[in-house]
């Protein structure tokens, strides 16, 4: 499974902190007052659909902004965040527009930090694959790049050359379009052939961030200084998303389940104040702590066959 772990060292994104949740409104005035408050600027009626934005706007919003204050860099790197937010971390299948919801996240500059940006992006993923799995469905969105580099860090034979090592790893593939096309011509059954022929010991896929696989790479002490909660069996939380996280699950025993919390979308208008809905969800994370899996970490025994519709998906793949 991809775990918190895996976010913090692909992504480099904070794990611990303030769940990202808030309130979903529908209005358009709302939406505009809060660009307003922000940027000092609207969309227009062409530049949103609903509630949410155009990240063609949003772009050409961040080129007109002036870096001579500390505002207006701040301003900058909050439109930065919206379009990483619409075209990595929380994107969908358009991969055109963000959701507003997230803006009143970014009105304290200050406070962006404090909230658990990378537990909402694994909500995200987990909630598209989750998508994916069903027998209908075609296409599958979210952050894939976390899918497809956590595969890459745990087999091998999927990925390309490492040329530059560095944290965080998702940016040690850079360039990989460039030097490796072959996987374009495979079938899921040319990946099961491989996935039957792993090592028995598979110490790549048990412990793939271990020195002697991420080579000298120096992983940020902002980063190491979380790694207690990358143990914890808690909910991940991301405004109407919730996923959970089962870092638990070598132990037999049935998943965790979120009921009717797991299949809320935000299609049609929803104005909710998701931290009163989730407060239950809420308060487990408030107590994250003592959900945090102590002893030595178990080893992963299970062969990585599940993730095959997840890869093919993503890489284009057709079924024999």
């Amino acid at each position: 499974m991809i775990t918190l772990e895996d976010v913090a060292m692909i992504f480099g994104l904070l794990i611990d902190g303030m769940p990202v949740s808030g309130f979903t409104d529908s209005s358009t005035n709302d939406l505009k007052n809060e660009f307003m408050t922000q940027f000092g600027t609207v969309p227009t009626a062409a530049d949103h659909k609903g509630s949410d934005v155009k990240l063609a706007w949003l772009r050409t919003l961040k080129r007109r902004m002036q870096l001579d204050t500390v505002l207006g860099r701040q301003m900058y790197v909050k439109i930065h965040l919206l379009l990483l937010f619409g075209t990595n971390l929380f994107c969908d299948k358009s991969g055109m527009t963000i959701h507003w919801k997230f803006l009143p996240l970014l009105r304290n500059f200050s406070d962006i930090r404090g909230f658990s940006w990378g537990s909402a992006c694994r909500a995200h993923l987990y909630r598209a694959l989750c998508r994916a799995s069903r027998y209908d469905c075609k296409e599958v969105d979210g952050p894939l790049a976390l899918l497809c580099i956590w595969a890459w860090e745990r087999l091998p034979f999927l990925a390309p050359v490492r040329l530059f090592p560095s944290f965080p790893l998702a940016c040690s593939w850079i360039f990989w379009r460039s030097q490796f096309h072959g996987y374009q011509k495979w079938t899921i059954s040319h990946i099961r052939r491989l996935l039957d022929d792993i090592p028995a010991d598979r110490s790549f896929w048990n412990n793939p961030y271990s020195p002697e696989h991420i080579e000298n790479i120096v992983v940020p002490n902002d980063i190491l200084q979380h790694r207690l909660m990358w143990s914890a069996v808690v909910p991940l939380i991301s405004f109407e998303c919730i996923e959970w996280h089962a870092s638990d699950r070598e132990v037999p025993g049935e998943a965790t389940r979120l009921a009717e919390s797991h299949n809320v979308v935000l299609t049609g208008p929803k104005n909710k104040d998701w931290r009163v809905e989730h407060s239950g969800y809420i308060m487990s994370w408030t107590n994250r702590l003592s959900s945090v899996l102590v002893g030595d970490p178990a080893l992963h025994h299970q062969h990585p066959i599940g993730i095959c519709n997840g890869i093919q998906k993503h890489m284009g793949l057709t079924y024999d």
